[in-house]
């Protein structure tokens, strides 16, 4: 049985707190409940096929287009907060998870090994042993750290076939993870910069976390035995989170083998729990991969690993913002951004030119032509979409924009440049909202 603690916030931290308001059970029989994997397949944004096998989806170009803004969403985020960018192979040798510990404490959920040449290589299950190899390639002195080290990259886990289903549980994970090595002294604040680069992600995603979990070991093999180790970073992570005024719950069973962790737990409408992101402290893997860094005394010292992940993996933040949001995805993140409606044939050349400008700040428009059909026919067509611009001759002849939102509001008119503009600001904000009120 899993032992939880609940511990109420303490001295709160300012850019840490967040609102933690589950749905009540009176709330969600009022909430429509949206299945990802449903609207995966009518939004087009991807399918699976058996000949590709269980648990390894493909993304279609509309879902293609989705993870690439969300993908580069996440590196510009890390950018400005100091983080370097690597590529590492999804295969290594099984020695270096031998040395990681995830062969001996984590074989279960790992491809086998494949043969190659006399020695065995595996699909990966983790960046952090690639990341650690990448670290150790060269010195390091104190005066470079915190080195925050950040990849999106593929890993694979042995899924049993029961458990698979749509982009929650697959075999081929997207991962947003980042590895920050860092002296011991730095730890807490690093972990507070984590967490907060969590909170704003959720903010911009409109993502409302359920709780915070703090993630701790429970009885059996499964964790690394170093009793010390556990102390220290349960310890560490206990202050930040104590300090942060974030409410959150103890759980034993619930740690990485080689570390407790935080992790931030979500619900969909139907009150379906899942972990999206976390931030965890590893003494471990420093030892096992004999990372060092020279100190202000000229000796060699020990850096701590911290492991975290902004928005988990690619597929399973997708499919909680579709379980979320429905068909409504934040215009930023929407596929078709502007939906351009030409009346006639007449007002396709103006059309053009409005299509030409969205291309230059970046906007995604599609024309929809008439011969696609009536205007109220096409209006439903591209319903999903965040914003319609209809032209006819009022329009063409005053360089006008009549805008619908996809909430059925109609602002006023405006010129090309004004409308656009305006949506591109509000899409360069990452704003969640369609149109401000009131405008």
């Amino acid at each position: 049985m899993t032992d939880v603690l609940v511990r109420s916030p303490g001295a709160s931290a300012p850019g840490l707190r967040l609102a933690v308001t589950p749905p009540s059970p009176a709330d969600r029989e009022e909430t429509v409940v949206y299945d990802h994997r449903k609207l995966g397949r009518e939004l087009n944004l991807f399918a699976t096929d058996p000949l590709i096998g269980a648990g390894l989806p493909y993304w279609l170009p509309d879902g293609a287009t989705v993870r690439h803004t969300l993908e580069e969403y996440i590196r510009a985020a890390e950018r400005r907060a100091g983080y370097d960018h690597v590529y590492s192979p999804v295969l290594g040798k099984r020695e270096l998870y031998e040395i990681s510990g995830h062969w001996a404490h984590y074989r279960d959920d790992m491809f086998p090994p494949m043969d190659l040449g006399g020695e065995q290589v595996v699909l990966r299950p983790s960046l952090c042993p690639h990341h650690a190899v990448i670290y150790r390639s060269r010195a390091h002195s104190y005066r470079e750290l915190p080195l925050r080290m950040a990849e999106l990259g593929g890993m694979y886990r042995s899924e049993l076939s029961g458990v698979l289903g749509g982009l929650t549980r697959v075999r081929a994970i997207q991962l947003n993870d980042a590895h920050i090595f860092c002296t011991p002294d730095q730890v807490a604040d690093e972990t507070r910069s984590a967490l907060e680069m969590i909170r704003r992600a959720y903010e911009d995603l409109g993502i409302v976390p359920a709780r915070y979990r703090l993630s701790l070991p429970g009885p059996g093999g499964k964790y690394v035995a170093d009793p010390e180790k556990w102390r220290r970073s349960t310890a560490l992570l206990t202050e930040v989170l104590d300090a942060s005024g974030l409410p959150y719950e103890a759980a034993e069973g619930e740690a990485a083998f080689y570390g407790p962790k935080i992790d931030v737990q979500i619900t969909d409408a139907a009150g379906r729990e899942s972990t999206l992101s976390t931030v965890q402290i590893d003494f471990h893997q420093p030892e096992r991969f004999d990372l060092h860094y020279i100190g202000p005394d000229g000796a060699k010292h020990r850096p701590v690993i911290i492991h975290r992940s902004i928005v988990g993996s690619v597929e399973r933040v997708v499919a909680h913002l579709l379980d979320h949001h429905g068909d409504a995805l934040p215009p930023w993140l929407a596929p078709t951004q502007l939906a351009i409606l030409p009346l006639s044939e007449t007002e396709l050349p103006a059309a053009h030119a409005v299509a030409d400008r969205c291309a230059t700040l970046g906007l995604r428009a599609r024309i929809t032509t008439p011969d696609a059909g009536s205007l109220g026919a096409r209006v439903r067509e591209t319903r999903r979409i965040p914003y319609q611009a209809v032209i006819g001759p009022r329009e063409t002849t005053h360089n006008h924009l009549s805008l619908r939102l996809r909430d059925g509001r109609r602002p006023a008119p405006g010129s090309v440049e004004e409308i656009l503009t305006r949506i591109d600001a509000l899409i360069t904000a990452h704003s969640t909202e369609l149109w401000p009120v009131g405008s």
